[in-house]
């Protein structure tokens, strides 16, 4: 009966299934066949003693980007992280460590997306354009990195694109090199992928390590 108790499907056994679910969820997103979106509240009282997400998402704060939308997850299904930019910084690198100590989620994605402006903010800032205020500027220090040896050039939307790879590349190898990442991904099941929102289409698409 509706709203008489969670809704949500177990825990996938590994986290190439629950990387499966992710995309399968994506897949009746882009369809328009999403279902989650129309469940009752029953699930947050299921939800009141404590949480066990099967996946952990990293994402941009843009609000055209909601994570639980575009996967079609349900309450208590994923454990998401949303900064500008979808950077690592020491609070976003303690909740990924959270994550995998405390809520055991085997998969992490990074997500970005197409028409980031904080990636944006970061090409032009390689170009030697400075406006961002000093807070932004922060933020963008910590996209600067993985611009590195990006190459300018094309047209802008080709440009920016390639340059939202990176940075999301970027964020997989800091979590992937860290003391914590290496052990995880050395010793347990435990996935960690990069991927790209597509916002014309709403499909996410995996990059290939």
């Amino acid at each position: 009966m509706p709203g008489t108790g969670p809704v949500t499907a177990p825990a996938p056994p590994t986290a190439s299934q629950a990387l499966e679910r992710l995309l399968e969820g994506n897949a009746r997103f882009v369809r328009g066949e999403a279902h989650v979106a129309a469940a009752a509240p029953g699930p947050r009282a299921g939800l009141v003693e404590g949480q066990h997400p099967w996946a952990t998402i990293l994402g941009c704060s843009d609000s055209r980007v909601p994570p639980e939308l575009i996967f079609d997850a349900a309450f208590g299904e994923l454990f998401v992280i949303r900064i500008a930019g979808n950077i690592i910084s020491p609070e976003v690198g303690g909740t990924l460590q959270y994550a995998g100590t405390h809520l055991a989620t085997r998969l992490f994605v990074v997500v970005g997306h197409e028409g980031c402006g904080a990636v944006a903010a970061a090409v032009a800032a390689k170009r030697g354009i400075h406006t961002a205020k000093e807070r932004i500027r922060l933020l963008l220090e910590s996209i600067a990195p993985g611009l590195v040896d990006f190459e300018l050039g094309g047209s802008p939307a080709e440009e920016l694109g390639r340059a939202v790879e990176a940075n999301v590349r970027w964020s997989v190898k800091r979590v992937a090199d860290s003391p914590e990442g290496q052990a995880a991904l050395a010793t347990e099941d435990v996935k960690l992928v990069g991927a790209v929102y597509e916002l014309a289409t709403g499909r996410v698409r995996l990059l290939i390590p």
